[in-house]
């Protein structure tokens, strides 16, 4: 490895002693089966230490080996190389006339790093990445191939698995015929008196964003099915112009706003596939609650205005239908999704993700997997009740670690 590898937001200097790209799965497999400590690099999305190895270990990325997207129409489903990027998954899908059910906001994350970290898009109806794989295919410390799909009784604990039961080689994604969507822009909703559930179900897909400056959201974006109802949202004004979800940024990287339909995967998104962010100067934090917790929750970000105003350069809602993977943070509820994006000032953001993992304490809020949480081992018990389920199907499958780091073992000490 020449020189110092990071993740995309450049916050994190990844320790390991090798770097390594392979080209095919055969040299994927050696790799694994030589080397004592492996982790997973993904597009390297995350903000906090997942995929450090640590010294002495290995980062292998699957950035080299073939980009895999084989569509099965007649079962509709797909099966997706470990190393592609949802926007290459995307296009392929869409040319086959199928779709997936929702994506994140930013499309150029990996698929495998994604549902192995909880990631998800919005809508009360809508699972989480996770939901779409019927299929996972590992390789394992000694460089064993397994498939775990749906009918195995350990598929629930295998697909948002942290990247500590072996290396995702690939993965079968359920999909659904081709949609096309309208992203309709609102400004000024007031917090005040504000029906969240009426608001969350306005659309398939609902963000609301604030920078909690003043009370309220200063935008609210709306992706409506043009197979479903006509937007009615009676609660604030429509934008004039298009926007980005930061103050002051310009919005032309964001996906086409002002209710011009387009294909599912150019609206979905929040940001075009087209444009490549190469670093981002920004940290992330994200916790998942029960929906019915939102105003309560919302309430609770309002009294920290002062607090967490000046190190955040936005704040964005969403809801998430409840899944059954074991540590997927919207597990067994309907949740809602509070994200910050802060300034990337570690020393000044830690003691505000304090502040408000405090205030949501009592929420039963669970952190996303690749965000930065201050979140001790007891807590993490106490929010993901299948843990220790968890912690024996990778005892199981990485009896002596391999794929265990840091950030893995405090998680799985936890059970």
């Amino acid at each position: 490895m020449t020189g110092s590898v990071t993740n995309w937001a450049g916050n994190i200097v990844y320790a390991a002693d090798e770097l390594h790209r392979p080209r095919s799965l055969d040299e994927l497999r050696a790799l694994i089966a030589a080397r004592a400590k492996v982790r997973i690099l993904g597009s390297g999305h995350s903000f906090n230490e997942i995929a450090e190895p640590g010294p002495g270990g290995v980062l292998i990325s699957l950035s080299a080996l073939p980009g895999e997207v084989d569509v099965d129409t007649a079962a509709r489903t797909v099966r997706v190389g470990g190393g592609v990027r949802y926007a290459e998954l995307a296009r392929v899908v869409h040319g086959h006339g199928l779709a997936l059910h929702n994506m994140a906001s930013l499309p150029h994350i990996s698929v495998a790093g994604s549902v192995a970290t909880g990631t998800h898009g919005s809508g009360v109806a809508n699972g989480s990445l996770a939901s779409a794989v019927r299929e996972v295919e590992l390789l394992t410390a000694d460089g064993s191939a397994v498939r775990i799909g749906r009918a195995d009784p350990r598929f629930d604990g295998s697909v948002t698995a942290l990247g500590a039961l072996g290396a995702v080689t690939a993965l079968t994604l359920g999909l659904e015929p081709a949609f096309r969507v309208e992203q309709h822009v609102f400004t000024e909703l007031p917090l005040e008196g504000l029906d969240f559930e009426a608001v969350a179900a306005a659309a398939y897909s609902v963000s609301l964003f604030t920078d909690w400056r003043a009370p309220g959201f200063r935008q609210v974006w709306l992706k409506r099915r043009t197979d479903r109802a006509p937007v009615d949202f009676p609660w604030a004004r429509p934008a004039t112009e298009a926007l980005h979800p930061v103050p002051g940024m310009p919005a032309v990287h964001c996906t086409r706003q002002s209710g011009v339909p387009g294909p599912w995967h150019e609206r979905l998104p929040h940001f075009r596939a087209d444009f490549m962010p190469s670093s981002g100067a920004e940290l992330q934090s994200e916790y998942l609650l029960p929906r019915p917790y939102a105003r309560e929750a919302l309430a609770a970000l309002d009294a920290l205005r002062a607090t967490v105003a000046p190190v955040l350069q936005t704040c964005e809602v969403r809801t998430v239908a409840a899944d059954a993977q074991w540590l997927s943070p919207a597990y067994g509820r309907d949740s809602v999704a509070l994200h910050f994006t802060w300034t990337d000032d570690t020393a000044a953001v830690l003691p505000v993700v304090r502040r408000v993992e405090e205030a949501l304490g009592a929420l039963e809020a669970r952190p996303h997997w690749g965000k930065v949480f201050t979140m001790d081992p007891g807590t993490l018990r106490d929010r993901y009740p299948r843990l220790g389920d968890f912690a024996a199907l990778a005892a199981g499958l990485d009896p002596a670690g391999k794929f265990r780091n840091a950030f893995v073992g405090a998680v799985l000490g936890a059970a």
